[in-house]
């Protein structure tokens, strides 16, 4: 109970910080001098300090089963492991918020200290913008979701979490996407300091690239985790569903991605001001916008938190006051035109990243509407729908094909002006590419002329871009790894995708099921007992076609706090392909019902998004320009 205190008023201490600073800063920012004032530093390190404290405190609550914590009471258990129990703190609604308000301090304040060589204003003003954000989250954990509410009489045991929750991928999951969630805030902050001061410049965007980039770099490790947790822990044999809250993580990157193009040609060509301040607004606000919808219970997703409306009624006031408050600021301050961007020649780099982020804002939209549309049809005419991977494919694979297109040959031009150069070495590269495709695609039972097209222009980015990694002298390696990881990435998911097959049956202990010349034998299943769990393991025996035999293992657990049965899918994984087999108990008999799936070049994806990453971390590593 003590420890609920410390860390409850821990909170209302930190809200009173964030007052006093605005205050402070204020004052501040009327003196006309090049130094921030030593007490907005220490006010802010004791709000990072108490904000520790208080998750500190919850942490502790989760790991001694302290069920006077109503939190704790509802998601957590005394017999479940103790790193479940620690990763159980932001596994809820209440802990993820309190982890959310620990990282838009956390982040404002290495801000303030990693900003010294920029102008007073700018940093005073940034930290009032993230500081009126940090008031609204505070404002909201105590009004509407506080991870302190004290219960009574006093349970002796917890409801328990979510077993599918319990996952070593789905822990660190949420930290890491949080983090390229609240680094947009900073953006956020940081563009609406520069419009005011008319600081964006060449010099602004150095130093905001860098947090571009840390966002960037987070929000793509955090979505890789979360494919990577659905892929084996949901049983479904896949690695993205276009479910909604897969998606409210995906429209943030797409701006971060366009966003993080326009800043370097901000860097180059001081052009596309208006549109980078427009992005870092998008990018807060869909950021902001996947925190309502996954937390209002509008969206029905296996990894959303309930569930109540007026938690959803107050971010979207909240969201909406933001959102104006924005857009005001931007029009009443930012009077500059984009003259540079008229004389953007039409074949130059430039030109290249405007057409990307065309195409960026063209996937956004799809996926927007796709997320957003089921939602207003539910509101406006009660008919329930939801838009499934179909209209995501057939609306973005045509243009996807004219994207790998530019990707390939965009990075070549030269600034300013440019001229198609070693245009025979592109023709080899694009016919190789197209004559590759077209035998491979033709040996496949599938659609031969929509796969060619497609796999061809992500073949003739592959080679471009492999090409660029053995020359020499590289204009730019970041930018060469991360374009080669996403042409990667297209290609295993084009090819996971057509040479994917799926076996669906029900067999008995002693039973083989063969076919196409393969063979799945049930051996034996045993149980075994865990402390919050039993289990049945069962033993498959995979023969292929060749007489190779691989062993299997696919679990059903049954837990005990909350009661589900759970089906633990058994994974052998190589670098051509995944082998995929779960089951479950067919009530009644003695039949386990399995699906057995081989996915070619699985690992392949999560490497070449880990290369998209590196990418990342070598530009925000290296020395400025």
């Amino acid at each position: 109970m003590l420890i609920n205190q410390i860390g409850y008023y821990s909170l209302i201490l930190g809200l009173i910080l964030s007052l006093t600073l605005c205050v402070v800063s204020i004052k501040d920012f009327n003196i006309s001098n090049q130094q921030i004032n030593q007490n907005i530093f220490s006010l802010s390190f004791i709000q990072l300090v108490l904000i520790i404290i208080s998750f500190l405190s919850l942490i502790l609550s989760f790991i001694n089963s302290d069920f006077s914590n109503e939190t704790v009471f509802n998601n957590s258990h005394t017999t479940k492991p103790l790193f479940y129990k620690i990763s159980g703190t932001w596994g809820n609604h209440e802990g993820s918020l309190l982890l959310w308000l620990l990282v838009l301090i956390l982040f404002i304040f290495i801000f303030l200290i990693k900003s010294k060589d920029q102008p007073k204003k700018y940093r005073i003003l940034t930290l009032i913008f993230q500081q009126v954000i940090i008031i609204g989250f505070f404002l909201f954990v105590l009004m509407t979701s506080n991870p302190f509410n004290y219960l009574f009489p006093i349970p002796k045991e917890g409801l328990g979490l979510n077993p599918i929750l319990q996952d070593p991928a789905l822990a660190i999951h949420p930290p890491i996407l949080y983090l390229g969630y609240v680094g947009a805030s900073i953006i956020f902050s940081a563009s609406l300091a520069a419009v005011t001061q008319k600081y964006v410049s060449k010099e602004w965007s150095q130093h905001i690239k860098k947090w571009v980039l840390v966002s960037w770099i987070f929000l793509t490790l955090g979505i890789m985790l979360g494919s990577i947790w659905a892929y084996y822990e949901l049983g479904w044999g896949g690695f993205w569903f276009w479910d909604p809250v897969e998606n409210v993580s995906l429209m943030p990157w797409l701006t971060l991605t366009a966003l993080l193009h326009c800043i370097i040609v901000l860097e180059r060509r001081s052009a596309l001001k208006s549109w980078i301040i427009i992005l870092s607004i998008a990018t807060f606000t869909l950021s902001m916008c996947g925190t309502f919808l996954v937390r209002s219970g509008i969206l029905n997703s296996v990894h959303t938190f309930a569930n109540d409306p007026s938690r959803g009624v107050f971010i979207l006031i909240f969201l909406f006051v933001l959102i104006i408050l924005s857009l005001a600021i931007f029009f009443l301050f930012h009077k500059e035109s984009d003259k540079n961007f008229k004389n953007f020649f039409w074949l130059s780099r430039e030109t290249s990243i405007l057409i990307n982020n065309w195409f960026m804002m063209y996937f956004l939209s799809v996926v927007l509407i796709g997320t957003i549309y089921p939602i207003f049809l539910d509101v406006v005419s009660n008919e329930k729908i939801s838009v499934g991977p179909p209209f995501y494919h057939k609306l973005m694979a045509p243009f996807l094909v004219i994207f790998l297109l530019f990707m390939s040959v965009g990075p070549k031009f030269k600034w300013i002006k440019s001229k198609i150069e070693n245009k025979n070495s592109l023709i080899i590269t694009f016919f190789v590419s197209v004559m590759l495709t077209f035998f491979i695609v033709k040996n496949l039972n599938t659609d031969l002329l929509f796969y060619t097209v497609l796999i061809s222009a992500a073949f003739f980015l592959f080679f471009m871009t492999l090409k660029e990694l053995f020359i020499k002298k590289i204009n730019d390696i970041s930018q060469t790894i991360a374009h080669f990881g996403f042409s990667l990435l297209i290609l295993s998911i084009l090819f996971n995708s057509i040479l994917s097959s799926e076996v669906i049956t029900n067999i008995k202990i002693g039973e083989k099921y063969s076919y196409n010349k393969k063979e799945i034998f049930l051996k034996k299943a045993i149980e075994k007992k865990e402390s919050n769990f039993n289990s049945i393991i069962a033993h498959f025996l995979i023969r292929d076609e060749n007489g190779k035999i691989v062993e299997l293992k696919p679990e059903i657990r049954i837990y005990n706090q909350p009661e589900i049965v759970t089906s633990e899918a058994a994974i052998k994984t190589t670098l051509l392909k995944d082998q995929f087999l779960v089951m479950n108990i067919v009530k009644g008999n003695d039949y386990f019902n399995i699906r057995y799936q081989v996915k070619p070049f699985m690992i392949w994806i999560w490497i070449s998004v880990l290369l998209l990453s590196f990418g990342g971390i070598i530009s925000l590593l290296k020395k400025k320009i």
